[in-house]
């Protein structure tokens, strides 16, 4: 099938941020990634520019590959403004539910060390306290950092309180980057319209119904997410599995609004 005009130009801009990303180094993560909104790098257009951003080749690789499968047939039918709205749409939404999830899991994470009665200023500070040093984790320098801002604070604690609040700072200071939950949406997007044509994955061969494909490539991410764990050993694998929810959810919902005023005034034109 031809790539359309707003399929190439997306694989052509997410191409051109990889490479500047690569030659500009760490600065291009720190602007134009997507940082939660406890972090002093978080910025507004982070919820579109992340989604151009790539961690490495095979990321940008299967991305692209999904948009290249599943955007050309969806633009041919719905026209590039109506695709381009409902790509960049599903990209927030991705990001929505991963930066939701993200507060759940501070405020969850740091429940056992209410009793300090922490100001919001000091747990700022404690929550952006620098863990690493030449992008290695350092642990002598977060704990430093940790027991000044306390002591400032006329606060101490015990080294399990510690923990909890390295825990929580690592992911008050993660970031997101990728055009995966944009494509969960286009993938949604394509078994909803189409179900019954078949589809696989790359390393299971074996043909199943997008109607059937989708919702198991989805139910695979919820466990994921909720374990934690990637699906091939123990440990984080890096995945934002609910940003995959969350750009499957929008795109989900916004077929099935569209599907139902399809027929009035409400349609999109």
């Amino acid at each position: 099938m031809r790539i359309t005009d707003t399929v190439k130009q997306l694989l052509i801009i997410n191409v051109l941020f990889f490479i500047g990303s690569y030659l500009v180094g760490d600065t291009a993560t720190d602007v134009l990634a997507l940082h939660f909104p406890g972090s002093p790098n978080f910025k507004p257009w982070q919820f579109i520019t992340y989604m151009f951003m790539h961690g490495g080749i095979m990321h940008i690789l299967f991305n692209m590959f999904g948009l290249y499968s599943f955007g050309s047939l969806l633009e041919q039918m719905w026209g590039p403004k109506k695709f381009i709205f409902f790509y960049l749409s599903c990209g927030v939404g991705a990001a929505l539910l991963h930066l939701g999830i993200n507060y759940f899991e501070i405020q969850n994470t740091l429940e056992p060390i209410s009793y300090l009665n922490l100001t919001n200023d000091t747990t700022h500070q404690l929550l952006n306290a620098p863990f690493k040093s030449g992008g290695v984790i350092d642990t002598d320098l977060f704990t430093r950092s940790v027991v000044d801002i306390l002591k400032r604070s006329g606060k101490t604690l015990g080294e399990d309180d510690l923990q909890i609040i390295f825990d929580s700072a690592v992911i008050n200071q993660s970031t997101m980057l990728g055009a995966s939950g944009a494509i969960y949406g286009i993938i949604v997007a394509f078994a909803f319209m189409f179900p019954e044509i078949p589809l696989m994955l790359m390393f299971v061969p074996i043909p199943i119904k997008a109607k059937y494909f989708v919702p198991g490539l989805l139910l695979m991410d919820l466990f994921l997410g909720l374990k934690g764990q990637s699906i091939f050993g123990f440990g984080d694998d890096g995945i934002a599995h609910f940003a995959h929810l969350g750009g499957a959810l929008i795109g989900f919902i916004m077929m099935w609004y569209w599907k139902k005023n399809e027929n009035n005034s409400r349609r999109w034109n």
